[in-house]
């Protein structure tokens, strides 16, 4: 599947092709310290926003990744 970002789609393959590297080789055998693939994904992410945003795609009520950081969780 190709990314919201034409610009963008190379980098969903290859954050694609190391998740499913390490989900497969490290994490399915037990071993799941690291993040092999995060600045991939980082580079990805700004990809994409930068792809909604010049395509003016509204995303208002959408929740993200990291979205509510600062927001506390009402623990009743």
């Amino acid at each position: 599947m190709n990314s919201v970002g034409e610009a963008c789609t190379d980098l969903k393959r290859e954050y694609d092709q190391c998740f499913n590297r390490w989900f497969a080789e490290k994490f399915l055998k037990g071993e799941s310290g690291g993040d092999p693939c995060g600045q991939l994904f980082k580079r990805y992410q700004l990809c994409v926003q930068k792809a909604i945003k010049e395509k003016d795609i509204p995303i208002e009520g959408l929740e993200f990744m990291g979205a509510s950081k600062g927001k506390t969780e009402d623990s009743s």
